[in-house]
């Protein structure tokens, strides 16, 4: 009788102890993040709130796109209106990003090298902290490979079906050997054909459904989906209707598409001259707005699903990019520069359990704080990881509803063309191709003004560049001292 009460006390406690677990793992936030490429803050309308009309409006006031989806993050949540890529293009920032290194620890510091197998990323610390871990999109940490569908080495990421290394591929399918390009690509040239886009096929929609599935697979437990979508990134093309709804707007020149020779850093590599020939391509920029629409329509499809399937409390929602667009500002299209709407990237994020609606945090950061923060917020142990970041979540979850801080941060060229400091106003940029330039971003945010020689200005200078020299050398930036034009 004796033993029966035993084995039923033990049933009990071991039936207890299940119970406790299982609530525990209950209690485990999910994570969501949603990752685009080549994205220009302007074409979000919770960023263009942050900005003077002259500065919202840079192609023109017709020339909006509107992202009601995207912007619920930052209505539900928190937007930081300073988070910068750790080196403007693709690799590096995200080897940053999911690492919590800067470029030059992980192996990768230009793109198509690949990451060192000893990089411990996030997501490898949340699988062994009980996660299921799935990377959905592109990768672009795998070296040159193209596409790369589903590389061997994963880096903490369980499911990788659907992860491809490199390309801007605009339509996909599977069978059942699994991913596919759904379009011809001979190993140079890919094809486009517009009929074969559709809400299925088109690679932002599909990787969305693939990104769904696994949310449903995994929902019982605690999931952490990265979904990486290659646009809005080029080739500027997109199914319909996106492809229509923006090619009877007239976009104008960006004010500073024809910097005068004053106006130009010698580490913009142009000339100075007016570019006469650059005109502004208007049917690739209505095609980058019907982009980044496709991708907001997306966001609210992911938002809806979390909402329905009473997941949107306990699941935390990011969404950013690995660096930004210019557009045309500053005779440039693309990435690789200093200029704000190449490096400064969108960061958004949503959790309700722990973050207040509608805060905003004006103080800098860079990739490398994006695993520390991450983890930080998800009450994740962490402190055996070396980061080069640091973990700023306590910023996310206090009371504050507006957090100013001068933090300044450190960011880097892939290809050693210059290096700079920013805080949440200024940004002093050392170039071995010329003099430095310092900017004030409240007095000029179209960044055209070099303040660096402004008696007013020559403390903020040296204390900038104090704190930049400091973080070259604590992080091992390549490019040194001696090699900055003075």
């Amino acid at each position: 009788m004796r033993v029966k009460k035993t084995i039923t006390l033990f049933a009990l406690c071991l039936m207890s102890l299940l119970k406790f677990a299982y609530a525990q793992q209950q209690n485990k936030p999910n994570l969501i993040i949603i990752h685009t490429d080549e994205h220009n803050l302007r074409t979000i309308g919770a960023y263009r709130e942050t900005m003077s009309e002259e500065q919202a409006y840079m192609w023109g006031k017709e020339a909006v796109v509107n992202t009601p989806n995207i912007d619920k993050l930052a209505e539900q949540g928190v937007l930081c209106t300073n988070w910068y890529a750790p080196s403007p293009v693709c690799t590096p920032s995200r080897a940053s990003m999911v690492s919590g290194l800067y470029p030059v620890a992980t192996g990768s510091p230009v793109n198509d090298m690949p990451l060192n197998d000893d990089v411990v990323t996030f997501a490898q610390i949340l699988k062994d902290n009980g996660y299921a871990t799935s990377y959905v999109g592109k990768w672009h940490l795998d070296g040159d490979d193209k596409p790369g569908i589903h590389p061997d080495r994963s880096f903490g990421f369980s499911d990788n079906r659907y992860m491809f290394n490199r390309g801007h591929w605009k339509v996909l399918k599977e069978d059942e050997e699994g991913l596919k390009l759904g379009q011809d690509f001979d190993g140079k040239k890919i094809t486009w054909r517009q009929e074969d886009a559709n809400e299925k096929s088109f690679t932002t929609d599909f990787l969305t459904d693939r990104t769904l599935e696994i949310i449903k697979r995994d929902r019982e437990q605690p999931f952490c989906v990265m979904l990486s979508l290659p646009d809005p990134h080029g080739p500027n093309q997109v199914r319909a209707p996106y492809d229509t709804m923006y090619t009877d707007i007239k976009f104008e020149d960006p004010r500073t598409m024809h910097p005068t020779p004053e106006q130009t850093p010698g580490w913009l590599n142009i000339t100075g001259k007016k570019n006469s020939g650059r005109k502004v391509n208007q049917r690739a920029m209505a095609h980058y707005f019907g982009m980044v629409k496709c991708i907001d329509d997306n966001v609210g499809r992911i938002l809806t699903f979390l909402k329905e399937n009473n997941l949107d409390e306990n699941t935390i929602v990011i969404f950013t990019s690995d660096h930004g667009d210019l557009l045309y500002e500053h005779q440039k299209l693309n990435k690789g520069n200093p200029y704000e709407m190449s490096a400064r990237v969108p960061f958004l994020i949503r959790y309700p359990k722990k973050i207040k609606a509608k805060k905003q945090i004006q103080k800098a950061f860079t990739m490398v704080d994006f695993a520390p923060t991450v983890l930080g917020l998800m009450d994740v142990e962490h402190s055996a990881y070396q980061f080069h970041g640091i973990d700023a979540s306590k910023d996310f979850t206090s009371k504050k509803m507006t957090i100013i801080d001068d933090r300044t941060v450190y960011i880097t060229n892939a290809n050693k063309r210059w290096v700079a400091a920013v805080n949440n106003r200024y940004k002093l940029v050392l170039s071995p191709k010329g003099k430095p330039w310092l900017f004030d971003l409240e007095k000029d945010p179209d960044e055209l003004i070099n303040f660096y020689t402004n008696p007013k200005y020559q403390k903020i200078a040296q204390e900038l560049e104090e704190e930049l020299f400091a973080q070259m050398e604590e992080f091992k930036e390549p490019l040194k001292k001696k090699d900055l034009i003075r």
